[in-house]
């Protein structure tokens, strides 16, 4: 039961305090003659309002110039990004262009390179042809093998 009372007379107090605070504050301007409480609102508040707004629009005006100025750095950013992009599509096609002339130029050094023992080796299949055949044709019955070798060519 006292729990009760005590948050009954802590609930009147409340609002008895605020209105203590209002008529402190603006002394007696914010009671009138019947005891009751007035918008607590002066001079001061309307002055510090007035200020209050034309900060808020310096703050807007601010926030405008930085607008415009993001904007700006933000096509600055993509003329740069736009560069850079067009730099490495040169870069990547210079290197591979070279990559691939260097490849031609091994392939083709390759080839020139191998022809000469290719032809070597062709002429040396075609005399060992020629001898198994003047070896065959000794066994025929041909009396010499300098003749043999002589009508094959080999010597």
């Amino acid at each position: 039961m006292k729990g009760v009372v005590a948050v009954l007379i802590l609930l009147l107090f409340i609002p008895a305090s605020a209105y203590a605070e209002a008529v402190a504050a603006h002394g007696s301007k914010g009671v009138t003659s019947s005891n009751t409480m007035v918008v607590p609102y002066t001079l001061d508040d309307r002055d510090r309002l007035i200020r209050v707004e034309a900060r808020m629009d310096a703050l807007d005006k601010r926030m405008d110039g930085l607008d415009k100025r993001m904007d700006s750095l933000k096509a600055d950013m993509d003329k740069k990004f736009d560069q850079l992009m067009t730099f490495m599509l040169w870069g990547f096609g210079i290197l591979f262009g070279g990559m691939g002339i260097l490849m031609t130029t091994v392939i083709w050094d390759r080839r020139t390179a191998l022809a000469p023992a290719i032809r070597k080796n062709k002429e040396l299949e075609e005399r060992g042809d020629k001898m198994e055949r003047s070896l065959k044709n000794l066994e025929a019955g041909y009396s010499s093998i300098t003749e043999v070798l002589k009508r094959a060519g080999l010597l």
